[in-house]
């Protein structure tokens, strides 16, 4: 059976998987002529016990991942994808990726920018297996 995925959410950390990750969703969107929502989260309990109340930082970082998140929109755009949305949060992206609101599919890199992730599947990737609501896609 072959869902007709409506709109399309990518989590991206900006790591070669969730890279991989974008151009799959790219491309299912593109085939799908779905909404594709890029969606980035600025993990703020991997801060460290100074940086985590300083809003300063977390919003620094989230202006800077929006400007990186607006180019993949530019490019997303320029293959033929008709809509793309563009979320940068800020929190837990386990909590946050499990809980989007009106998606059908989410995809993911198997791990992330952690490097003890690499080892096995990324406890992010894992989390959004076990609680998402939606149909997942994890990209190697």
């Amino acid at each position: 059976m072959v869902n007709n995925y409506k709109k399309i959410a990518v989590a991206i950390d900006f790591s070669e998987q969730s890279i991989k990750a974008f151009e799959r969703a790219v491309e299912i969107a593109k085939n799908n002529e779905a909404i594709l929502q890029l969606v980035n989260v600025v993990d703020t309990k991997s801060f460290g016990a100074i940086a985590a109340y300083d809003l300063k930082y977390a919003d620094q970082l989230k202006n800077e991942r929006l400007e990186k998140i607006e180019a993949l929109k530019g490019q997303a755009l320029t293959t033929g994808v008709l809509n793309v949305e563009v979320k940068v949060e800020t929190g837990s992206p386990k909590e946050i990726l499990t809980q989007l609101p009106e998606i059908d599919l989410l995809i993911c890199g198997a791990t992330g920018v952690n490097q003890i992730e690499k080892l096995i599947i990324g406890s992010v990737a894992e989390r959004i297996l076990r609680f998402s609501k939606y149909d997942v896609l994890i990209v190697r």
